[in-house]
């Protein structure tokens, strides 16, 4: 599918982008080159059965550990690093007015 001038222009002006002509001509070639590799896919005839997948689903599946539950902060500790805090909570200045 050809790109022309136009086309960019339009598009551009649907993203309320402001271009110049220069910008114009480069992303016109730039629509181009990847609207060309797009009928490069377009031409591949490929079936699921054809198919083989890149990478496994869960690669290295033994890999994976257990979860085991370790010590963490007590909330002392935790609130101890706290600019504020009130009654065993994080205190954080409100956001949404």
């Amino acid at each position: 599918m050809a790109i022309t001038p136009e086309d960019v222009a339009y598009t551009a002006k649907l993203a309320r982008l402001e271009l110049t002509e220069e910008e114009l001509e480069r992303f016109g070639r730039d629509l181009a080159r990847i609207s060309a590799h797009v009928d490069q896919l377009a031409e591949v005839k490929a079936t699921a059965a054809d198919l083989t997948p890149v990478l496994p689903l869960i690669p290295n599946a033994e890999a994976l550990r257990d979860d085991v539950t370790l010590p963490s902060l007590s909330r002392d500790q935790a609130l101890s690093g706290a600019p504020d805090s009130d009654d065993g909570f994080f205190r954080v200045p409100k956001v949404i007015g």
